[in-house]
């Protein structure tokens, strides 16, 4: 696999979990890990850092 193929599969994967998090806000949906409840805003992070990885990846693939 060269490094082209491997930032476009990163990228695409940051992306999605990226959208899954944006879902998880806008929806409400609450994640409960036992019987913890994770709050809303960890997923702002789970949003924020995975989109800027994603946009990463694709700039790289435009760079090379």
């Amino acid at each position: 696999m060269n490094t082209k193929t491997y930032c476009v599969i990163s990228g695409i994967i940051f992306l999605l979990v990226a959208l899954a998090h944006l879902l998880r806000i806008y929806n409400g949906w609450e994640v409960n890990i036992g019987t913890e409840i994770i709050p809303l805003w960890v997923s702002w992070f789970g949003l924020i850092v995975p989109a800027l990885l994603g946009i990463w990846a694709f700039v790289l693939v435009k760079t090379k």
